[in-house]
């Protein structure tokens, strides 16, 4: 095959995907001759006050290049400093992923150069992880898979280069230099870009309930790189694989897997065949595009770090950090289930997000009604969330006030359509009770029979048609008859009173 000839066969892509409608998911059509093997790097950045090994800021968003110290600039006789929560957190995700933590690990030089990487290494870990062997649960829509793990080890990141702001150089902000990160490798285990999906969503729950990073894949706080090939189905051994980065959400990494796994069939179906190389995927045009030819390990010729010295766990610190483990999504979702008797849908919703889980908890410790509570926060507030773009620790209304404005509906103070407006009410107003805005605003129910029965007898009296046939066996028409009754009444009657009284009187 002539070089020309074999340049044309590794362009091609077996899909050319409608750019209409960017954000409409993307199918996997199974194919019947070939698998997908799917294997994700995925890089954690931790909420840790200071820098992985120096003393310094790790805030988002500061100035260029103000949050940096000699060590970060890669000056000559500077020494780094183990940050412990760095560990910490590590073995965190190690214990919640059911990881093996290795009693003794060391920290490795990846050597490379790039110019955001001043020291021209990288601190990380290579043969001894700290964590390793351990596996994440998923769920399909039809059926559930565990992925392994291959290894969680410690690194820090790199500078950032900017391309966009100037029209002929590359910038380097090296505040995010030296800030802590985990890897996380899994198994080759994934076979289609929704299993992709599912893991890494997963992966995002779990180290926002640990509360060790904040997930953000569009600040860079959660990055990922997928590795990708395909095989003939039935074959054991793996196809020649190809690395996915630059992928800045999750519906960009199933659907760059997409596209590479659909590229490479077609290559392979034309006689061509797959190079071991990095791709950058174009979130505009939906296609990928050469970056480099792999790396291999060593390529960045992996050494002991010398200024660092091996990190012994001991059996006391182990046990230490297993006792700050929170109650796990897995194990929530499943206690919402069986303690409070939530459908599994409903569950699902609240333990999703560990901050709107103890929130519903919260509230539940004021009013004891799961259903109701339950009903309410996946209504109203997370309608608020979604419509303000704001997470549930920036939501107005404390857990012990909506438990207050529901006990009022639960009580049959107030209606629903009542409760609602008081709900709209409390987003504006901090200090006023439920009941209090209930009582300002004319939405508390009246239970009064002598106020109630003057109206029904009226209603009554009004339409004796409907009262006959009522009598004659149609008792579909009670409703009728309360509506007429809470129109008159201008919504201050208590329906359930109301109807009590009705059913007696015509009976």
């Amino acid at each position: 095959m002539d070089l020309n000839s074999y340049s044309l066969l590794t362009s091609l892509s077996s899909v050319i995907i409608n750019d209409e409608n960017k954000n409409s998911q993307m199918s996997t059509i199974a194919h019947e001759k070939y698998e997908a093997v799917i294997g994700l790097e995925v890089h954690a950045q931790l909420l840790t006050e200071s820098k992985a090994f120096a003393p310094v800021s790790t805030e988002f968003g500061g100035a260029p290049n103000t949050q940096v110290t000699p060590l970060c600039l890669g000056h000559p006789g500077t020494l780094p400093v183990l940050n412990e929560n760095l560990v910490r957190y590590t073995i965190k995700m190690g214990l919640a992923t059911n990881c093996k933590v290795a009693e003794k690990s060391i920290f490795a030089r990846k050597n490379y150069f790039y110019p955001d990487l001043p020291k021209g290494y990288q601190i990380s870990q290579y043969e001894t992880p700290i964590c390793y062997d351990g596996d994440i649960h998923i769920e399909m829509e039809s059926y559930e898979k565990t992925i392994g793990l291959t290894r969680i080890h410690m690194e820090e990141d790199a500078g950032k280069s900017i391309h966009d702001q100037d029209p002929r150089n590359t910038l380097v902000d090296l505040n995010r230099a030296g800030v802590p990160l985990i890897e996380i490798v899994s198994e080759p285990d994934m076979r289609t870009p929704q299993e992709a999906y599912a893991y890494l969503t997963k992966i995002k729950q779990i180290v926002q309930y640990l509360e060790i990073c904040d997930g953000n894949m569009e600040e860079g706080s959660l990055r990922c790189d997928a590795n990708v090939s395909v095989r003939p189905r039935g074959q054991k051994e793996l196809g020649t694989r190809t690395e996915l980065k630059n992928m800045n959400s999750f519906r960009n990494v199933e659907r760059a897997i997409q596209f590479e796994i659909e590229r490479q069939i077609e290559l392979i179906e034309a006689g061509g065949e797959v190079v071991q190389q990095t791709l950058l995927w174009d979130a505009n045009k939906m296609e990928t595009r050469q970056m480099r030819s792999k790396e291999e390990a060593h390529d960045y010729r992996y050494f002991p770090e010398p200024d660092i010295p091996p990190v012994i766990i001991t059996q006391e610190m182990l046990d230490e950090i297993k006792k700050e483990l929170p109650e796990m999504p897995d194990i929530r979702l499943q206690r919402f289930i069986s303690e409070l008797q939530l459908n599994e849908e409903d569950a699902r919703t609240l333990t999703e997000n560990r901050g709107l889980a103890d929130y519903y908890e919260e509230t539940l410790q004021h009013l004891n009604e799961p259903k109701a509570v339950a009903n309410v926060i996946m209504t109203e507030v997370l309608r608020v969330l979604n419509e303000e773009s704001i997470s549930i620790s920036d939501f107005k209304i404390t857990s012990n006030r909506l438990a207050e404005l529901i006990s009022l509906k639960h009580d049959d103070k107030i209606n629903s359509s009542a409760m609602q407006q008081i709900f709209n009410e409390m987003l504006e107003n901090g200090k006023s009770s439920a009941e209090e805005l209930a009582k300002e605003m004319n939405l508390i129910q009246v239970s009064d029979a002598g106020f109630i029965e003057p109206i029904i007898d009226e209603v009554i009296n009004q339409n004796p048609d409907e009262v006959k046939r009522f009598k004659e066996g149609k008792k579909q028409l009670i409703g009728f008859f309360i509506g007429k009754v809470m129109q008159r009444s201008k919504g201050k009657a208590n329906p359930k009173q109301v109807r009590e009284i009705i059913i007696d009187k015509l009976n």
